[in-house]
Order: structure tokens, then C-alpha cells, then sequence
């Protein structure tokens, strides 16, 4: 018998919609059923094959996610994917990396005196 992710995902859709329920009694309504499968699978069992796991296992890691571990890792995973530089074109780019040193010429300040 092969087992496919997505019927690990309904078998386990249970245990995903009482964590996001508690995920919105913290107010994070926009986490859905299908994030925290993918922080389960990328993060919780990176090293593991889900297919040869326990359906107790699987659900007991779900329950067990708390929501400042999954902000977290995509606070994290949103940092590694973003491209901060995307909105320079290439010249700006290389000004940044490799400024020019201009010179600059020295301004004299003339302050008037307090003596009175």
C-alpha cells in the first residue's frame, strides 16, 4: 500500500484544525491548516521520512507546535528567501558595494563669539 502526502495531510487534518484554532486564540488568524503542515515537514522532520512515521507520531508533533516556534522559522525562511537588494539595478548595486571616495573639501565654520 503506498501512502501519499496528501492522504497523511487528511489524516492528520484533525489534529492541524485544533492547532489552528489555537493558533487563533493568540490572534494568528492568517496561519492556515496547510502552513503548518509544511513547518512540520520542513522543520520538525527534515531528516525523517513521513511516510514510514506513526499517525500518533505525526499528530503529537502537530499539537506540540507552539506558535512562537512557527513564527519563528518563518520569520527566518522569509529572511533567507528575500531578495533585499531586488528594487537597485546593477550600477546602484556596485555603487554600494564599492563606493567611490570623493573628495571632499574642507569647509571652515566661523562661529560668532560670546564675549560681550
Amino acid at each position: 500500500m503506498s501512502v501519499k502526502y496528501e492522504d497523511l495531510f487528511q489524516l492528520v487534518g484533525p489534529a492541524l484544525e485544533s492547532k489552528i484554532h489555537e493558533f487563533r486564540l493568540y490572534n494568528y488568524n492568517s496561519v492556515k491548516e496547510k502552513d503548518i503542515w509544511h513547518y512540520c515537514i520542513n522543520k520538525k522532520w527534515r531528516k525523517r521520512d513521513i511516510l514510514e512515521m506513526r499517525v500518533s507520531e505525526m499528530v503529537n508533533d502537530i499539537l506540540g507546535v507552539s506558535p512562537a516556534q512557527f513564527m519563528t522559522h518563518t520569520q527566518i525562511e522569509d529572511y533567507k528567501a528575500s531578495n533585499w537588494f531586488s528594487e537597485l539595478n546593477e550600477g546602484s548595486l556596485q555603487e554600494l558595494l564599492n563606493p567611490t571616495v570623493k573628495s571632499i573639501k574642507p569647509v571652515r565654520v566661523i562661529t560668532e563669539s560670546s564675549e560681550s
